[in-house]
Order: C-alpha cells, then sequence, then structure tokens
C-alpha cells in the first residue's frame, strides 16, 4: 500500500493527558495494600497469641479478628486499585483504532 504525503502517524495515537494522576493514583494504592498488609499480619498475630502486637487494641478475639479481616480487605481495594491505575496508564499509548481493526490475542 501506497502511503500518501498528508500521512502523519501520530495522528492514530490519542493525545496523552499528563500521568501524574495515574502514578499517584497507584502509588496511594500500593501504600493502601502494604497497611492492609501489616494490618493483616497484626491481626493475624494476635490470633495466634502473640498479644504484644496490638497493645491495648488487642482485648478480645473479635477485635483481633475485625483488625485481620479488615487488613484483607484494604489489601484487596488496594491491588484492585493498582491494576486499574496500571490498566489505565498503558491503554493511554495504545493505537486509537477500532477494535475489530487490531490484531486479536489469544
Amino acid at each position: 500500500m501506497k502511503l500518501s504525503d498528508g500521512f502523519d502517524a501520530r495522528r492514530l495515537r490519542p493525545r496523552s493527558a499528563s500521568s501524574w494522576r495515574t502514578r499517584l493514583g497507584a502509588a496511594l494504592a500500593a501504600l493502601l495494600a502494604t497497611f492492609g498488609i501489616l494490618l493483616s499480619m497484626a491481626g493475624i498475630a494476635a490470633l495466634l497469641g502473640q498479644h504484644s502486637v496490638l497493645g491495648p487494641l488487642n482485648e478480645s478475639t473479635v477485635a483481633a479478628s475485625l483488625f485481620a479481616v479488615i487488613g484483607l480487605a484494604l489489601l484487596y481495594v488496594g491491588v484492585m486499585l493498582w491494576r486499574r491505575c496500571r490498566r489505565r496508564a498503558r491503554h493511554a499509548n495504545d493505537l486509537n483504532m477500532a477494535p475489530h481493526l487490531l490484531k486479536r490475542r489469544d
């Protein structure tokens, strides 16, 4: 296929917005996941009998199990948010073409 003189490949790519929002979102999501890991580890350690982990908050097994569950929930939310920010940052560099024209990756 012969390329015309007016063809510019840069028009196929969309204008990329500044990526500081996605980077900041990914950093906050990583911090959220890290905090979730630490909180769930503290809750599990309190359940296993290390009572000095949570200090005065470790009054019952219900509180320790609540810390573990909240920590796992924060970990899940942080990982999902991080994956969404990463996916959004990668799709900014894709070609701006119709999906049925792109090559399928199976």
